[in-house]
């Protein structure tokens, strides 16, 4: 869910559509269970040599402005969760992740063995630098640059990419006032992550393909595909899921579109400001060590969360409720709650399951300031329950 910057120029999309794939089955036997199940029915049983498997096509959800107006396409994700480390026709997978059933099936490779652009060079760049940064912070603490981080990392974290880019942007979850909308969505271009249009792409096209070969960043590639090594192959997107058109509502404004081609401008001003309030040691812990603390926890919900934790929803995914993610990423860890309702500003459905996110959003919902505040009814819950 990371994008440095935005690509210099688009690369030509692949001559497909989400239509065009589909599940082979094929008539043998089978240790492994099919995912995605259709949120809208029921899933259903079928028999294959004798044994049991679940199958689904899965739904894509065309995004025009609301999701209040969605259209639901099949869509067939095929994605074996405990497999065999070999299957019975010796096709080779690359074994489990550690303490995990989920098995990697194909190992991408993004650093050897492709030409890197220059976007994909800045961004590394810039990952490389801010990691660089934060090693001198040992070096270089005291206790206002320690605040400055933590503040900053509730300001970009909590306000920018939680409540903004994710529940706000991404998903429609709530409203808020347009002025109050974009100063979020400024908090979030402070956390280096990208512009709000490719961030909020990139994670409507997860949700679209997710744990498909087409899924931007899944651990069906491998634990640090999905965590970070994705976003260094900057074309990876668009050679999966096409061009980014699913992200209109954002283009038409000019305030999401100016600050995609200001984007690097924004963190280099807060840096210099830092810089000048409190010397070097503000620059490593308001830019370097918040920066990379901020990287992290939002990589471990597409790869930890996908991974580790359980599922209490039949979403048909690889996504988990993982409760030390969420408290580390304002409750953005109960992400299998999120696949099963994605467009709910709540994900900590219990009352045990913290979710400052959704406490922000409260709070403003009850002040008057956030309103059409979406909350999964109990008729869509007992439709995503698993089948007893």
């Amino acid at each position: 869910m990371a994008l440095i910057t935005s690509p210099l120029s688009k690369p030509k999309s692949l001559p497909f559509s989400p239509l065009q794939r589909a599940i082979a089955i094929k008539t043998r036997p089978c240790s492994c269970r099919v995912l995605n199940f259709d949120p809208f029915q029921n899933p259903k049983l079928h028999q294959i040599n004798g044994k049991q498997n679940l199958l689904h096509a899965g739904f894509v959800t065309r995004l025009n402005g609301s999701y209040s107006n969605r259209k639901v396409v099949a869509l067939a994700n095929g994605v074996s969760v405990g497999a065999k480390e070999q299957d019975p026709e010796g096709e080779k997978t690359w074994g489990r992740i550690l303490l995990s059933d989920v098995v990697v099936q194909r190992k991408r490779e993004v650093f050897w063995g492709r030409q890197w652009n220059a976007l994909d060079i800045a961004t590394a760049g810039v990952v490389l630098a801010m990691h660089l940064l934060s090693l001198f912070a040992p070096f270089h603490f005291n206790w206002p640059a320690f605040w400055v981080a933590v503040g900053l990392y509730f300001v970009t974290g909590l306000l920018g990419i939680t409540l903004s880019f994710h529940r706000n942007l991404s998903h429609r979850s709530f409203k808020v006032p347009k002025w109050l909308e974009y100063f979020f969505a400024y908090c979030g271009a402070h956390a280096l992550q990208g512009n709000p249009i490719d961030w909020v792409s990139t994670h409507r096209y997860h949700h679209q393909f997710c744990d498909s070969e087409r899924d931007p960043h899944s651990p069906i590639e491998g634990f640090w595909f999905s965590h970070m090594n994705w976003i260094f192959d900057t074309n990876n997107v668009v050679e999966r899921c096409g061009e980014q058109t699913n992200v209109g509502d954002l283009e038409k404004q000019p305030f999401y579109k100016f600050l995609k081609i200001t984007y690097v401008l924004h963190p280099i001003a807060l840096g210099a400001l830092l810089y000048a309030l409190g010397g070097f040691p503000f620059l490593v812990w308001g830019m370097g060590v918040r920066i990379v603390w901020v990287y992290h926890i939002t990589w471990l919900v597409n790869s930890a969360c996908h991974v580790w934790g359980k599922q209490a929803w039949n979403t048909g995914d690889l996504s988990r409720n993982n409760w030390w993610v969420a408290v580390l990423a304002f409750g953005e860890g109960w992400h299998n709650n999120h696949h099963a309702f994605e467009y709910s500003a709540r994900h900590g459905l219990e009352w045990w399951q913290v979710d400052m996110t959704w406490y922000l959003i409260k709070f403003l919902q009850v002040i008057g300031v956030a309103t059409d505040v979406k909350l999964p009814t109990e008729v869509q819950k007992q439709r995503m329950a698993f089948s007893k």
